[in-house]
């Protein structure tokens, strides 16, 4: 062992943390903290401490919104205010029955067969925590039911999950997710899978599921067209961070999986994180990791490598709770800080021949959290040579990795979990919730809300608008039997709206490649010189 290797092992043994309780291991030691960082950091963590025990008492953690964050509460109702506490309980005991009886065949789809498919449409933290969570914990022989999702708005995928159901339909659960109801692409895939069930010969009514808030447009359909049932939402609990709300649970409950051993983990990894004592606070030495990384301001990305398959879709769960709470222009006072944590990553040792090329010898812009698996599998190991197993060679790749990163200055961070189980899963959703808490505090940010998501669903609102006017002019020029076509730019000054030339042409470019939409395209599809008509069949 070389002198450089002894010393890394001394620094290992002084940043590594082992949190039983949770099955958890925290390794800090390729982190290059600088000199006094932690002394320096103390007042700001005290701070985020006593942030987050206001928000967990109920007082208001999302100023711009005036609103409570209880998320925490969903996995102890007891600390949530009067009367909410109550809520949180009573739809977990609805989604349970809910679910026995489904599972039991005493709640059928519309020609009396049990239900033995769920198709799940909802979009942002209403698909990402579900996938995952059916990714980690599904795809064995116990699951009761297959889950397939909408989570685009996309024709094609559409077509694609409804062409898995063929001749399914009428065994097939579906659960629409939204708040209001009026988020347009979970509207979309209700309206596709409405109208694939009536094809069918099938009333959507008797396999349709609602869960949304209490009063919104979906929730009156639900009652209105006498759904199978409607399941709440709260505004107090935010898309990103609703897997253990009925959002996440009831999915999790049908497939089959544990749903109690999910919420135990992350309310013991709440209890663990919620001691105020930095250094034996996983989530708070994250975060702190995570601003030394990135200099306080997120100046270096974060790849995230699992290795595990069930951990695949780990990052790309990540990246909303992370960046859509840290992603933020203004701090809380009102001050331009352009913050955020780039999150991106793929399961190892797969992807990592597609990327380590690159983040031992090129640029280097990131830090890699590494998440680690000791178990390998269920049951006896296979040599695949002599003393040695697949998940050895796992391992190896990990252990080979990690060193030959920091070896180039690489920095990385290592969460190892004894196993993939829906404890461990819900310690790592409720790990990841609480450093991005603890970080927004650090960096004096609204976790809790997300302007920049409004502002995109404004902007679509506005191009669908355009599109029925230049559908409407074209139209209308057909009808008076007008042959010539129009440029985009020409569509733009008919619409008085001359300075949307370019969105013009790329809603007439979309348009013409749908036959089924009657706009054809002359020319060679060039901003100034494609013209568009209506042909009226």
């Amino acid at each position: 062992m070389s002198l450089d290797k002894l010393r890394l092992w001394e620094r290992f043994k002084r940043n590594y943390r082992r949190y039983e309780r949770l099955g958890l291991a925290l390794d800090l030691s390729r982190v290059d903290f600088p000199e006094g960082f932690f002394d320096r950091m103390a007042e700001s963590a005290g701070r985020a401490f006593e942030a987050m025990a206001a928000l967990e008492r109920g007082e208001i953690a999302n100023p711009d919104e005036k609103r409570q964050v209880g998320h925490y509460w969903l996995r102890n109702p007891a600390l949530a205010p009067e009367g909410l506490g109550q809520q949180i309980e009573a739809a977990l005991q609805a989604a349970q029955e809910f679910t026995r009886k489904v599972h039991r065949g005493e709640i059928k789809g519309g020609l009396g067969k049990r239900f033995r498919n769920l198709l799940l449409i909802g979009i942002g933290g209403s698909a990402l925590g579900p996938q995952f969570v059916a990714h980690a914990l599904g795809g064995l022989k116990r699951d009761r039911m297959e889950l397939l999702f909408f989570d685009n708005t996309d024709p094609d995928g559409f077509d694609r999950v409804l062409g898995k159901l063929r001749r399914k339909l009428d065994q097939t659960l579906c659960v629409v997710i939204s708040k209001s109801g009026g988020t347009p692409e979970t509207r979309n895939g209700m309206v596709e899978a409405a109208e694939a069930y009536r094809e069918a010969g099938l009333k959507f009514a008797n396999h349709a599921v609602a869960i949304t808030m209490k009063g919104s447009g979906l929730d009156k359909r639900a009652v209105e067209e006498q759904w199978l049932a409607s399941f709440p939402m709260w505004e107090w609990v935010g898309g990103r961070t609703s897997e253990t709300s009925v959002v996440g649970l009831l999915p999790a409950m049908l497939q089959g999986i544990d749903v109690r051993g999910l919420l135990r983990g992350a309310k013991a990894c709440d209890e663990v994180t919620r001691q105020p004592e930095v250094m034996k606070n996983p989530a708070m030495l994250l975060a702190l990791a995570w601003y030394a990384l990135g200099e306080g301001r997120g100046a270096k990305d974060m790849v995230v490598l699992p290795y595990k398959d069930r951990l695949e879709l780990f990052s790309r769960y990540l990246q909303q709770p992370i960046m859509e709470s840290l992603g933020k222009e203004l701090d809380l006072q009102g001050r331009v800080v352009h913050q955020g944590l780039t999150v991106y990553g793929n399961k190892g040792s797969t992807d990592q021949h597609a990327y380590i090329q690159q983040l031992r010898d090129g640029l280097h812009n990131f830090f890699v959290l590494f998440i680690e698996v000791l178990k390998d599998r269920e049951g006896r190991g296979i040599a695949v040579e002599e003393g040695v197993t697949s998940g050895d060679y796992l391992s190896g790749f990990f252990l080979g990795t990690r060193q030959a990163l920091y070896e180039k200055g690489r920095q990385s961070l290592t969460l190892t979990i004894d196993e993939v189980s829906p404890f461990t899963v819900g310690v790592l959703i409720a790990l990841f919730e609480r450093t991005v808490g603890f970080y927004a505090s650090l960096v004096n940010i609204n976790a809790y809300h997300q302007p920049g998501v409004e502002a995109g669903k404004k902007a679509a609102g506005q191009v669908l608008e355009l599109k029925k006017r230049v559908v409407g002019l074209l139209r209308r020029r057909a009808d008076e039997g007008i042959i010539a076509g129009l440029t985009a730019e020409e569509i733009a000054n008919e619409l008085s709206a001359p300075g949307e030339a370019e969105t013009v042409f790329k809603i007439c470019e979309h348009l013409a490649g749908n036959t089924t939409t009657g706009i054809v395209r002359s020319g060679q599809g060039l901003p100034g010189a494609a013209t568009y008509r209506l042909t009226l069949v």
